[in-house]
């Protein structure tokens, strides 16, 4: 598991102390086996970030227990309650592999992101601390934060031009000056070998450690004087961008969650409209969601295309292989039956729909449907043989009772493990597996209890029409 923790502003030393202090609080879950942290960007300079930026990564012990989901967020949430003491840190729960793929996918270290563009850093970050209070009283949203871009101070000089034009200074010559004594100034190169290193000329720290020794900092003029630097501008300390952000060359400021113990579709859905309800953005500005869920949003739609058609294109083949719509109707009056066991069962196991469960629905569609093709087969060739109704549907319930029972069971019986698999990877596999064999069930007793009572109706009346 890794815990990526962000610090708003801190100094490097600050951050290693906050790290220790992190390691320990973890260390002392039983569950957890070892610690390791990563304080700033990689050495390989992968990551662009600062020393501000913490991760921990988190090895637990590999035991029954913690294989099932719950227990994992169980966990989660007793170490987020002992971490939250930490003021001004953001969390991030997430695995060490998924942790990369959501940066790359919205650029934020987050599941699911929400990006506020526009120009004014200020007024976006007032609206992310609202959003924020939204969000954070919605079910299932977790890890919730805003990614800080103000918060760093800084100080600001600003040269008054008209004093500057009465002492007789140019204002690059002030400029050369307070480089040299802030930040230093290459002044020649030295070199050993083959390698160049610049020697850099500067202030002693004593000269240059407040605002007052700045502005003790004598700037030449034309004449030959020096004039304090403060006499030519005002010199001041503000709260600037720790960082500016930029997507497709806009600034935005960003918050990050995960959702946890719901459906991302519902969670989503709910945050989004009470969002848009609340905030109101002038012209210029953008709000944005990015992340997991519209990889969802995309297989959504995908699947609310393919669905229609598999449907399509079933009761084709149906009408082809029976020859008129009467019998290609009843036969898909058999998908209802299984959707409703599909979802008592995601219902009663407490799992959330999901790709997975949608393209279960579909795999279900298919093996319901067989059974009811083998019962109306024998019923119609039962009928076939001049056999009274009531006779020809209770010895084709008898003889094909059997092949429908095997079909259903055998299919139940191969997705068992998965439906009750809690292991890595199960997410994607257990609701697939979970919709077919309830689906299974209540479509195996009603094809068997209900379809022939459909079928006599359907037919009893087809056989008066004729006479």
């Amino acid at each position: 598991m890794d815990a990526c923790i962000v610090p708003l502003s801190v100094s490097l030393n600050e951050a290693v102390d906050i790290t220790n202090q992190m390691r320990n609080i973890i260390r002392s879950f039983p569950e957890v086996k070892q610690v390791i942290s990563q304080t700033g960007r990689p050495n390989d300079g992968t990551d662009a970030t600062g020393f501000y930026n913490v991760e921990l990564f988190i090895d637990i012990y590999h035991t029954k227990a913690m294989e099932h989901a719950k227990n994992r967020d169980d966990l989660i949430n007793r170490m987020y309650r002992k971490l939250e003491k930490f003021p001004g840190v953001v969390f991030n729960f997430s695995q060490p592999i998924m942790d990369n793929v959501d940066e790359a996918v919205s650029g934020v270290k987050g599941s699911i992101a929400i990006k506020l563009f526009g120009d004014d850093l200020a007024y976006l970050d007032s609206k992310a601390d609202s959003i924020y209070e939204i969000m954070k009283n919605i079910k299932g949203i977790d890890d919730l934060g805003v990614i800080q871009s103000l918060g760093q101070p800084e100080l600001r000089i600003e040269l008054n031009q008209e004093k500057m034009a009465m002492y007789g200074i140019e204002t690059a010559d002030c400029n050369a000056v307070i480089e040299m004594a802030i930040g230093g100034k290459a002044a020649s190169s030295f070199f050993e070998g083959y390698k160049k290193f610049d020697i850099r000329i500067r202030f002693l720290p004593e000269y240059r450690m407040s605002e007052k020794d700045i502005g003790d900092l004598m700037i030449p003029t034309q004449t030959g004087g020096q004039i304090p630097l403060k006499e030519i501008s005002e010199i001041n300390n503000t709260t600037g961008p720790i960082l500016i952000f930029r997507d497709n060359n806009t600034r935005f400021v960003a918050l990050k969650f995960s959702v946890r113990g719901r459906d991302m579709g519902s969670a989503i859905a709910e945050a989004q409209a009470k969002v848009d309800a609340a905030i109101r953005l002038p012209k210029g500005y953008t709000i944005e969601w990015q992340g997991d869920f519209e990889n969802q949003q995309r297989a959504s739609r995908q699947l609310g295309f393919v669905v229609p058609i598999s449907l399509i294109l079933i009761f084709f083949i149906l009408f082809v292989l029976f020859g008129n719509v009467t019998d290609a109707g009843l036969i898909l009056l058999n998908v209802p039956f299984a959707i409703i066991g599909g979802i008592l069962a995601l219902h009663f196991t407490g799992t959330n729909f999901s790709i997975s469960a949608g393209i279960g629905f579909i795999a279900l569609f298919g093996i319901s449907i067989q059974d009811t093709v083998i019962l109306l087969s024998k019923f119609k060739k039962n009928l076939h043989e001049r056999i009274h109704l009531d006779e020809a549907i209770r010895q084709g319930v008898i003889t094909r009772i059997r092949p429908v029972l095997m079909t259903a069971t055998m299919a139940a019986i191969g997705l068992m493990p998965a439906a009750t698999s809690i292991g890595i990877g199960s997410e994607t596999s257990r609701p697939l597996a979970i919709v077919v064999i309830g689906g299974l069930i209540t479509s195996t007793v009603l094809t068997l209890f209900i379809f022939p009572i459909i079928f006599k109706g359907v037919y009893r009346f087809k056989i008066k029409k004729l006479a």
